[in-house]
């Protein structure tokens, strides 16, 4: 028997959640597709996947702080729904997933403080944008025990915004045998070196 890749399968279960949710609007109402997964209480697996558990972030204090007003009138809604609130980007939808630029820094896109290089990101094949460290400093680390299951989640030095979560052990050939798994909505992309401007 062969099995479908994980992310054909989450892509699935995904698209039969956005009908069901479809169905339940008016019928001649067209909304736009958006490419972040919602909290999807009728798939409660799903959220335990890529749901995040917002409470320790919460506690925390940053350098930039913003009402959700102030957010949302700077973020896109995908960009809102990930960074402020925990979601996650479908797999393979990113912008950055199949990027491999030789130099450059991937910011916040948040509040653009420097967060990965370029030269830090491997192809994992899981989706998301992948790296095996940050620039030291730039990403706290929060334990995230949501539905019951306890992973890291990252999220930015600077503002706070969610980028992902850090697994490790999965036996990747790299310095940290870590990956950082990161939605590439939380991301943009500088190709001139902006960590020695802003160290």
């Amino acid at each position: 028997m062969r099995f479908h890749p994980f992310s054909s399968v989450i892509r699935t279960l995904y698209t039969l959640s956005s009908l069901s949710t479809f169905s339940r609007t008016r019928a001649f109402q067209v909304s736009p597709r958006i490419t972040t997964l919602r909290s999807m209480p009728s798939i409660p697996i799903l959220s335990a996947l890529f749901g995040s558990s917002s409470t320790n972030t919460e506690k925390m204090s940053f350098p930039v702080e913003k009402s959700n007003e102030e957010w949302r009138a700077v973020l896109s809604p995908q960009q809102f729904r990930v960074l402020r609130q925990q979601g996650t980007e479908a797999p393979g939808s990113g912008t950055y997933d199949k990027h491999y630029p030789d130099k450059g820094v991937y910011t916040c896109a948040g509040c653009d403080a420097p967060l990965y290089t370029a030269d830090t990101k491997f192809k994992s094949g899981c989706g998301w944008p992948a790296y095996f460290d940050s620039i030291p400093g730039a990403v706290k680390r929060n334990e995230d025990s949501s539905m019951g299951m306890t992973r890291t989640e990252i999220v930015c030095a600077n503002c706070g915004g969610h980028l992902g979560h850090v697994f490790k052990g999965e036996g990747f050939p790299t310095p940290t045998d870590e990956r950082h798994c990161v939605n590439s909505v939380s991301l943009k992309f500088a190709p001139e070196d902006k960590v020695g401007s802003k160290a």
